[in-house]
């Protein structure tokens, strides 16, 4: 007899049903109050605007709520990192590609990592011992468990790399087309790149960011090629490397770099309209499975069955 075996199905279950309610109105009430405070705070800018100063404060503030747990993460991260340097270089490319910039964000994920495998994996190992007991099925469903919570982070740190690369993709052909009309009517590059944050800050955030990024690095007196370089880079994406590529190819021979811009975009916006043209045509592929499996059986039972159920009670009149 296992020392779990007094503990059920049947008992565990209320108990969960119990925490996920809670859990479920601890999360909803959260969220009110999270609405209320920010319409609060809407209504107090309104009514006395902060100044610079306040606004500093406030962002310290908000910094230092998170900066123990953030320490907690990163020291228990510093026993993952990787040895090599290679491998510390890849993840913190691909944590930048995820927008997260800072020098502890490695060992802030690396601690992430371990955290969340603890926090599945422990109440996964409980309740299966109390379920199945020390058995080879229980053994294997805790194995799984323990996979999930290890890698849950990494799936979404895939996911949030993915949505910043779409979102680069989709906002940088007009990015480019603002950057060369600005060239084009004489601001530098700099200038140009300093326009195109400050026109497209609302709807283009992502490609925003990395541009202001780069220009305050322009300004800090960090070389144009270098600056270009890390910004294909930090973003990860094709388009933007090759864009980084012929500006500085332009800027080393002398080359407009307005023509080169406008190639760019042309290319990159022909680019964008094949992939729409291409998700287009995977259409009628994706709606196979949906009309196989859930449509195609509901028309065959409403064509089919009252015919069905006519054969059948004709059958059953002729046999009796």
């Amino acid at each position: 007899m296992t020392p779990f075996a007094f503990l059920s199905a049947e008992t565990l279950l209320p108990i969960f049903v119990f925490f996920a309610i809670v859990c479920g109105v601890f999360w909803v009430l959260s969220f009110l109050s999270k609405r209320n405070s920010n319409a609060e705070d809407r209504l107090d800018r309104i009514g006395r605007p902060k100044s610079l100063m306040e606004l500093e404060l406030s962002q310290n503030e908000s910094r230092q709520k998170f900066a123990g747990l953030k320490d907690a993460f990163s020291k228990l991260g510093v026993s993952m990192q990787p040895k090599s340097e290679l491998e510390k270089n890849g993840l913190r490319v691909k944590l930048a590609n995820a927008g997260f910039r800072s020098e502890n964000a490695p060992t802030i994920y690396l601690g992430l990592r371990l955290v969340c495998l603890g926090v599945i994996a422990l109440p996964a190992a409980v309740a299966c011992l109390a379920v199945w007991g020390f058995t080879l099925s229980a053994l294997w469903k805790i194995g799984l468990a323990t996979c999930a919570g290890f890698y849950l982070p990494q799936i979404g740190l895939w996911l949030l790399i993915n949505d910043r690369k779409q979102s680069i993709f989709f906002t940088l052909p007009d990015a480019l087309d603002l950057l060369v009309v600005c060239v084009e009517s004489g601001l530098g590059l700099d200038a140009a790149m300093r326009k195109v944050t400050e026109e497209m800050k609302d709807h283009a955030k992502t490609i925003c960011e990395e541009m202001a990024l780069a220009n305050l690095q322009l300004q800090m007196g960090r070389p144009r090629r270098e600056v270009l370089h890390d910004l294909g880079v930090r973003t990860g994406v094709d388009d933007v490397k090759s864009l980084a590529a012929i500006l500085i190819q332009a800027d080393r021979f002398g080359a407009s770099i307005a023509q080169a811009l406008r190639v760019q975009s042309d290319s990159m916006r022909t680019r964008r309209r094949q992939k729409a043209e291409e998700e287009a045509a995977k259409t009628a592929v994706k709606l196979i499975f949906p009309l196989v499996l859930f449509i195609f059986p509901a028309i065959f039972v409403v064509l089919v069955g009252p015919a069905a159920i006519q054969i059948q009670k004709n059958l059953l009149n002729k046999m009796g």
